[in-house]
């Protein structure tokens, strides 16, 4: 049995559940059978490593853990996992990889190793960094990792000359959504969005028709002009809404929106829009390690134009809408050149009924 893959499996449980802390998964083995499973719990509470030890009760001596990250060396919330694993008489360590956070960063595998323990690094090494991508841009520049989703037509269209956008995409891709949704810190949204199609922007179970997820990622609506409506639907749904004006709020603007439960910030930049730039950084400082923009075209289109885009998903149905006043998936200024387009790596691609999906990361200039 591939042990590390499970630890993988259980790891994707705490996705978009633990941040600011990295979603890890761990097995303990003994006598080539797993007797201890876990995956992190929320901040605060225990890590993967010591939630599979203590499902393993009085096997541990002498046995072998796969932890999908390096287990911690210092005092945080919870006491350092290294201590625990000699503690409990573990022989060997087997690590997906080393933790970039500069607290820990090879001093975990190293406390293991002189205590006599072995260790063993880089078992589907990829697949764990993939995983807490989010995690890793946000340990080692304290900005969330930023994600853009859109569903398009064939002829990149995201909606109708009238406006109507539901739905391009069909039941399955929409299902796919809500999985990204739950496992993001937050979703970005431009007030245009809001205006024209009102969303929920929660995390909703089954094929999006369910009920509502446990716990719900934070809204981010910017609103340059300050132009939200006090009936979105946004502000009715559970969990927090923050909207984001690029111009001064008036007193009366900040108490009624406070009444409704939303949040104010003000970040305008020196076109009188909102400063995205400083909004990252804002939302890096508040412990939100991944963001998944929805739309529209405009606010896409200017993160591109800022290169504050990382991670690219597209999902393309195959319908065609036309129209020159039709929205398009991504607007902004764009590039003069063919050369300048902004590329795209390690691209994978995945289908959901009739509708084709393309991923891929951007390639960072220089």
């Amino acid at each position: 049995m591939d042990y590390m893959e499970l630890a993988l499996s259980l790891a994707r449980l705490a996705l978009g559940q633990v941040s600011p802390n990295p979603a890890v998964g761990a097995v303990v083995v003994k006598n080539n059978i797993a007797v201890g499973q876990g995956y992190t719990q929320p901040p605060g509470s225990r890590h993967a490593e010591v939630v599979a030890l203590e499902k393993a009760g009085g096997k541990t001596q002498g046995s072998t853990i796969y932890t999908t990250l390096e287990p911690c060396c210092h005092y945080g919330q919870t006491p350092p996992c290294a201590q625990v694993i000699i503690a409990a008489g573990i022989s060997e360590v087997h690590m997906a990889m080393l933790d970039p956070n500069p607290l820990v960063s090879g001093r975990g595998k190293d406390e293991l190793e002189r205590a006599g323990i072995k260790t063993f690094i880089g078992e589907r090494g990829q697949e764990a960094k993939d995983l807490n991508e989010a995690y890793i841009k946000f340990i080692t520049t304290g900005r969330p990792f930023v994600t853009a989703k859109y569903a398009m037509s064939l002829d990149g269209k995201i909606a109708t000359r009238s406006g109507d956008s539901k739905w391009i995409s069909g039941d399955e891709a929409r299902h796919y959504v809500h999985n990204l949704r739950y496992t993001s810190d937050a979703i970005m949204a431009g007030v245009n969005t809001v205006l024209a199609d009102d969303p929920h922007l929660t995390a909703r179970c089954g094929s999006g028709r369910g009920g509502t997820a446990r716990r719900q990622p934070l809204r981010v609506i910017v609103d340059g002009k300050g132009r939200m409506p006090l009936t979105a639907r946004v502000l009715r749904e559970p969990g927090k809404t923050l909207l984001v004006l690029g111009r001064p709020a008036k007193p009366e603007e900040a108490a009624a929106f406070a009444q409704v439960g939303a949040e104010l910030l003000e970040l305008s930049s020196a076109e009188g829009q909102v400063d995205l730039e400083r909004l990252l950084k804002v939302l890096g400082e508040r412990g939100i390690t991944s963001v998944l923009v929805e739309g529209g075209g405009i606010l896409i289109g200017s993160l591109f134009d800022w290169g504050l885009v990382d991670k690219v998903i597209a999902v393309i149905a195959p319908i065609i809408i036309g129209g020159q006043k039709a929205k398009i998936a991504v607007s902004g200024k764009g590039v003069d050149r063919m050369v300048d387009s902004l590329k795209l790596e390690r691209v994978s691609l995945g289908r959901f009924g009739p509708d084709l999906m393309i991923s891929g990361y951007v390639a960072k200039k220089g």
